[in-house]
């Protein structure tokens, strides 16, 4: 809420509130949340129940079909953690199932966990919030890192080449106070969609 404060002409919309004629919107932001349920996975799951039992089916067929919806119209998308993985696996990547060390309770809210970053990324953040026991392995199509954790370098930032503006990052901007540019750019792309 604090980054859309300043756009008051930005409405948000919740698909779990909500219903949502994705011809009417100018962008589309996948949040964080429980791990994708196993029937959309795209690889071979050794032992289900490293999956969360909170997994939510219905909001993730609705999501793969809102990122296939908004990349059919060429909207921005900005995907955060959880969003993150269900952006890649909608263009066929796979997700490291259950990853240690990366779901910390000071991970959770304090930028503690340090980055290396390509040199044309436009977002460079030294350190990141970031917390999670999934994250992506195999890249699907189209998609090009741009920051990974300096320790271990697990996939922390990635963009979608050839495309107006699709983000997707496993840290969480939305807990933090460094993010401001990354909100900006999001709403500013949306605003260029506007009808």
């Amino acid at each position: 809420a604090p980054f859309f404060a300043g756009h008051p002409e930005v409405s948000i919309w919740n698909a779990a509130n909500d219903e949502l004629a994705m011809s009417e919107m100018d962008g589309l932001l996948l949040t964080g949340g429980a791990d994708i349920a196993p029937e959309f996975l795209k690889q071979e799951i050794a032992d289900l129940s490293v999956i969360e039992k909170d997994a939510d089916p219905r909001r993730d067929a609705w999501e793969f079909g809102a990122v296939k919806a908004a990349m059919g119209r060429g909207l921005p998308i900005f995907a955060i953690c959880k969003g993150m993985q269900l952006f890649n696996v909608a263009l066929g990547g796979t997700l490291h199932l259950d990853i240690k060390g990366h779901n910390l309770p000071e991970q959770k809210t304090r930028d503690v966990q340090p980055l290396r970053f390509d040199g044309a990324a436009r977002h460079r953040f030294e350190k990141v919030n970031s917390s999670h026991h999934q994250a992506v392995d195999k890249l699907g199509g189209g998609f090009e890192v741009e920051a990974w954790c300096a320790t271990d370098g697990i996939i922390e930032q990635m963009k979608l080449r050839d495309y107006p503006f699709a983000l997707a990052v496993q840290y969480h901007p939305e807990r933090g106070s460094i993010y401001g540019e990354v909100f900006e750019e999001f709403i500013g792309k949306m605003r260029s969609e506007e009808h």
